[in-house]
């Protein structure tokens, strides 16, 4: 058999096909384009461009554990913070900070937070033991300082705050709110997640390391995941007293030889980076403005929100509209008991964010 003159007939079917397959190829990958992400409360800018060049010199460090890496970070978090480093906490602490304080409290201490919120935190409390009791947020969706404060008793172990609040994107004002931590404190420790602080409009002012500073029973936690867009290294600390981070870290919490050195290595370049969540802060507060405009335009209830997300009331069930922003392409956040009709939307990138704002002229237009 001549295969020479078999594959020379062949070929000029396969040119006559490759365009066909292509064209089916193409229809393939637009059908399976992922959807625009906004329901995670990710950072779409990405993270500091110091950071690819950080973790691309550590890759050659791989075969070394990583604890002499972590204590460089933990002196540049501690310089930066202005604490000491034996209060810097290594790690996304707040599961591991729930099971050791309900261990430390005993069956029947109580974690008190704001509801809906995000409860890892006092969920993790509650599987060796601890008491739940949740507080619902005020008529602002904000934290009701009183209200928490009311429910705080001898069992309490520990007050558990998102600040800005997290699906509502609010603050408290910040004497308000730094008077509370000090009286508060004295009969129970205060945990406050800052994971959205650097979005807002005064983070010196506003952050809880300012309590910690002054002898408050405060625990102050951060994380790389949302600001620094490093959601996916999972890597954060927290700030306490120094008695608290002792005993914590005496509990195993923080180990550095446990640290990721590309972890790091994308951390410290994060911090190095001075101009990167200035930069970050003013894209998202200019995104979110166009959001509130948009509110004010057409009317809707949302809250004033300070994180990298917007949280109002459609008046429409959360089921249509989630239905209709994923035929859309695009992925919000899950729903929020009580709050039906209200939705929590990521800031995107401003194409996103424009594609997104159609979606809810449309819905409305529609109602």
């Amino acid at each position: 058999m001549n295969y020479h003159l078999m594959i020379s007939g062949l070929f000029p079917i396969v040119l006559a096909i490759m365009p066909e397959c292509s064209e089916a190829q193409t229809n393939v990958l637009q059908k399976e384009k992922p959807a625009i992400q906004l329901s995670l409360n990710e950072n779409p800018f990405g993270p500091s461009p110091l950071v690819d060049q950080g973790v691309r010199k550590e890759m050659l460090n791989l075969p070394r554990y990583s604890a002499e890496n972590g204590e460089e970070l933990v002196n540049m978090i501690a310089k930066q913070e202005g604490v000491s480093t034996d209060q810097v906490i290594m790690g996304e602490v707040l599961d591991l900070l729930g099971v050791y304080l309900g261990l430390k409290g005993g069956p029947g201490s109580e974690f008190i937070y704001t509801v809906p919120g995000y409860p890892v935190l006092v969920n993790a409390a509650a599987r060796v033991g601890g008491k739940v009791v949740s507080v619902p947020l005020n008529a602002k969706l904000e934290n009701d300082l009183p209200a928490i404060a009311s429910h705080v008793n001898p069992k309490t172990a520990v007050i558990y705050l998102i600040n800005p609040h997290n699906p509502s994107g609010t603050v408290t004002e910040t004497k308000t709110f730094h008077d509370f931590l000090h009286q508060v404190s004295k009969q129970a420790l205060v945990i406050v997640d800052e994971a959205y602080l650097e979005f807002s409009d005064d983070f010196k002012g506003r952050t809880a390391v300012n309590d910690i500073k002054t002898g408050d029973n405060v625990i102050v936690f951060r994380t790389f995941a949302k600001a620094y867009g490093l959601a996916g290294i999972s890597l954060g600390y927290a700030i306490a007293p120094k008695a608290v981070a002792t005993y914590l870290k005496e509990q195993g919490l923080g180990n550095l030889h446990e640290l990721n050195r590309l972890s790091v290595a994308a951390a410290k370049a994060s911090l190095s980076d001075q101009a990167y969540i200035p930069r970050i802060n003013k894209l998202v507060t200019t995104e979110r403005k166009k959001w509130v405009e948009l509110f004010d335009e057409l009317g809707l209830t949302h809250t004033g929100s300070q994180g990298n997300f917007v949280y109002f009331d459609t008046k429409i069930p959360y089921e249509t509209v989630a239905a209709r922003f994923k035929e859309s392409g695009i992925l919000i956040a899950r729903e929020f008991a009580p709050y039906h009709t209200w939705v929590r939307i990521t800031i995107g990138l401003p194409e996103e964010n424009r594609k997104a704002r159609k979606v809810i002229r449309e819905l409305l237009a529609k109602k």
